[in-house]
């Protein structure tokens, strides 16, 4: 796959506060991204430098195929995490308008609005004045004038962020949709969006990258077997979890044989464990050993948010 965005050394500084210390990352053609990071780590930053609302102060953006004197913002389709709307213009006259600015002509500009205003489901809603939709109704305008003059990569900040459940799902959807058809990089600093819609993640961790690559990859080579326990919260079980949690932490002991870290909370208790089946075999002798009550044992692997928690946190 050919890249489609390359990014070398991308720094941007307010004052004395380095907001991206010089991240590296390349988007390939046809892939979903996903910008992962919590608030404040450069996610905004870092996108309105792509797409050209931003200065860097240092680094190179780079657009590989687009001649170095073409206005990179034609090939882009930006939503920004709240996108702002002229509140008397109705939804056909808002894209019409939004086409036209990206080049289009008259008779383009009012043929692509349809397509789109009828692709995002605002078919119906194309007349009414822009002030009467709903959060999930200007999200998907903001997609379709986003997608009006056909960019080949779509920029999207924390697209579903603002919205309620309902709004959410339709976004995602039509966001599942139009990743089939054309680049999709989007912040968010949801996981769970992550791990439904993309392709490879990028996190960023106090504007440096902590960790990025293919999904799939990263989650077979990092993911650890994990182990949950939901327990009967009385005597016996706090005295159990606690001489137990320290008999992880001792080389030599038995526990610590199976279990590489163990995390205890109210009632629930949460291992890595080294080799599931053995692991598993040994934790429900002990507990029936010591007579510790199970409500529920769940046996897995680790998530992409106990990735994430790790990367950002380390």
């Amino acid at each position: 796959m050919s890249a489609l965005l390359e990014v070398t050394g991308l720094s941007r500084s307010f004052g004395e506060v380095q907001a991206v210390k010089g991240i590296d990352f390349t988007v390939a053609e046809g892939r979903c991204v996903a910008l992962l990071g919590p608030n404040g780590a450069g996610k905004t930053t870092t996108i309105r430098m792509l797409t050209g609302l931003l200065k860097p102060t240092s680094g190179s953006i780079e657009y590989p195929g687009r001649a170095e004197s073409a206005d990179i913002r034609a090939g882009i389709g930006y939503l920004p995490q709240s996108p702002a709307f002229y509140p008397w213009m109705t939804g056909f006259e808002f894209v019409t308008y939004a086409g036209k600015l990206c080049g289009l002509s008259g008779a383009e500009s009012r043929r692509s609005a349809g397509e789109w205003l009828e692709r995002v489901g605002l078919k119906d809603a194309a007349k009414r004045r822009i002030g009467g939709y709903s959060g999930g109704m200007k999200q998907r305008l903001g997609l379709a004038q986003a997608l009006v003059h056909g960019p080949k990569l779509l920029i999207m900040d924390e697209p579903v962020s603002a919205l309620d459940p309902l709004g959410r799902r339709e976004v995602l959807e039509l966001i599942t949709q139009l990743k089939r058809e054309t680049t999709v990089l989007f912040s968010t600093h949801v996981l769970h969006d992550a791990e439904e819609l993309c392709d490879d993640i990028v996190i960023i961790r106090d504007g440096r990258i902590a960790l990025q690559g293919e999904l799939e990859t990263i989650r077979n080579e990092h993911r650890l077997p994990v182990i949950e326990l939901l327990l009967e919260p009385d005597e016996v079980t706090i005295k159990w979890a606690k001489t137990f949690i320290a008999s992880v932490d001792a080389a030599g002991e038995e526990a610590h044989r199976y279990v590489s870290r163990a995390e205890w909370r109210g009632n629930s208790m949460t291992l890595d464990v080294r080799e599931m089946e053995g692991a598993r075999e040994y934790l429900l002798r002990t507990l029936a050993d010591h007579k510790v009550k199970i409500v529920r044992l769940n046996a897995g692997y680790s998530t992409l948010e106990d990735l994430f928690m790790k990367a950002v946190s380390s």
